[in-house]
């Protein structure tokens, strides 16, 4: 299978084609890496989801309908994912895992390892999208002051609030519970850095400062891309870095599987439009920058970058899945 994928740019199966090539579609991606790494992963977080505690919270939210509270539209998110919106980050951790496969310094513990994958990973993997689950429902906090009448009554949106912060922090608990049963320091101060990263990220998109900056030259360029890898990068990145100390590879594998994260995730990010006048600001100062003439070219040079830190590892049908990751988030209509 992952041979026929690779070869459809037309290179052996030792190598990664270009992204000009273009691959097959996100729904096809996802459902063969989920193959690969033995389970679905889409919804990763289901068992906290679905636990007595959060239960009750649903209920709760169920008062907000018919405002227009943003809680409603990430609950909804959680069970109709659009086209890139998959949970996807647990997904890559599961895959670069077994992309990797067990390190040379830890022969004695490969009898741990279900589907080529250890189970401490696949607990990394589930904690990747608590948190990331976690500051979706955090976002959905909003400015009070900034309602209008036909958002819903003020008593209700207040509720939605206090419903995004409870349920939110609750997530991240449990989160942060799990990650300190791996009992590895070094992983622990991953994924907490990358927790920092996020809410700096979040504070910067909010901070008025952010609103009212113009991005027309390389330097804002430079702060866009610094934002977009604390808010949108960072904790896969960490996560893919955390997910090889925990089988014991070298520092140069940490660093490629965290180039993986970064990049693709970056080119994710370059893809997506948000906010129409941001991102023709964005687009304004890519093209009167020096290095790329578009948007497309940013997007594909994260995406170049991502499959360069493949190259690190042996091919393999979860390398192959990786890429073609990497191939559907750089697709333009």
């Amino acid at each position: 299978m992952w041979g026929a994928l690779l070869r459809r740019g037309g290179r052996g199966p030792g190598c990664l084609r270009g992204l000009a090539s273009g691959g097959p579609p996100w729904s096809q991606v996802v459902s063969e890496a989920e193959k690969i790494v033995g389970y679905p992963t889409s919804f990763m977080s289901l068992r906290c989801l679905l636990s007595d505690e959060l239960s009750n919270i649903a209920m709760q939210v169920r008062k907000l309908v018919g405002t227009k509270h943003p809680l409603l539209d990430t609950a909804r998110s959680f069970v109709y994912d659009s086209r890139n919106n998959l949970q996807m980050r647990g997904l890559v951790v599961l895959l670069i895992s077994k992309a990797a496969g067990p390190s040379t310094a830890d022969i004695s513990f490969q009898h741990n390892m279900v589907s080529g994958i250890y189970s401490s990973q696949r607990s990394l993997a589930e904690i990747t999208e608590l948190i990331h689950t976690a500051f979706l429902v955090h976002r959905g906090i909003v400015n009070i002051g900034e309602l209008k009448s036909c958002d819903g009554p003020l008593k209700d949106m207040q509720f939605g609030n206090k419903m995004a912060v409870l349920s939110g922090d609750f997530l991240l608990a449990n989160a942060c519970t799990s990650l300190a049963q791996l009992q590895n320091t070094k992983v622990v101060e991953l994924i907490s850095s990358a927790i920092g990263d996020l809410v700096q990220g979040i504070y910067y998109e909010n901070s008025k400062s952010s609103e009212e900056n113009c991005l027309t030259d390389d330097i804002c360029i430079s702060t866009w891309k610094e934002q977009a890898f604390l808010s949108h990068s960072a904790l896969l990145a960490k996560s893919c870095q955390a997910a090889m100390e925990l089988a014991k590879h070298s520092a140069e594998i940490q660093d490629m599987a965290f180039q993986y994260g970064k990049h693709m995730s970056m080119s994710h990010k370059a893809q997506g439009k948000g906010n129409i006048m941001d991102y023709k600001k964005l687009q304004g100062a890519i093209k009167a920058g020096k290095g790329v003439t578009s948007a497309i070219d940013l997007c594909r040079f994260h995406g170049n970058r991502a499959l360069a830190a493949l190259e690190r590892f042996p091919p393999s049908e979860a390398r192959a899945a990786l890429a073609n990751i990497v191939y559907a988030v750089t697709r333009f209509p």
